[in-house]
C-alpha cells in the first residue's frame, strides 16, 4: 500500500462522513438561525428555547434523510470490502 493509496482512502471516509452528518447539520443551522432572528426580533431572550425546536428538526431531518443516508453508507462499506484484496497486496 502506498501512501497515495492510503490517502485516497482517508479522503474517501472523510468524504461519506462529511456527506452524511451534512443534513442534520445544515438544518440545525438553519432552524438556529431562524430561532436567532425570532428572538432578535421579539427580545425574547429564553436560553431554552433554542434547544427543543432544533432537537426536533435535527430528529426530523435525519428521519427524511436516513434512507440516503443508509444507502450511502451500504455503498462505502461493500466497496470497501469488496477491495480488500487490492489492499493486501
Amino acid at each position: 500500500m502506498s501512501i497515495d493509496f492510503v490517502m485516497a482512502l482517508a479522503n474517501e471516509a472523510i468524504k461519506v462522513t462529511l456527506l452524511l452528518s451534512a443534513p442534520m447539520l445544515i438544518v440545525g443551522l438553519a432552524v438556529g438561525l431562524i430561532i436567532s432572528i425570532f428572538q432578535a426580533v421579539t427580545q425574547i431572550q429564553e436560553m431554552t428555547l433554542t434547544f427543543v425546536p432544533k432537537i426536533i428538526a435535527v430528529l426530523v431531518a435525519m428521519l427524511v434523510a436516513l434512507p440516503w443516508m443508509v444507502n450511502l453508507i451500504t455503498t462505502y462499506t461493500q466497496n470497501l470490502f469488496a477491495s480488500i484484496p487490492l489492499y493486501i497486496k
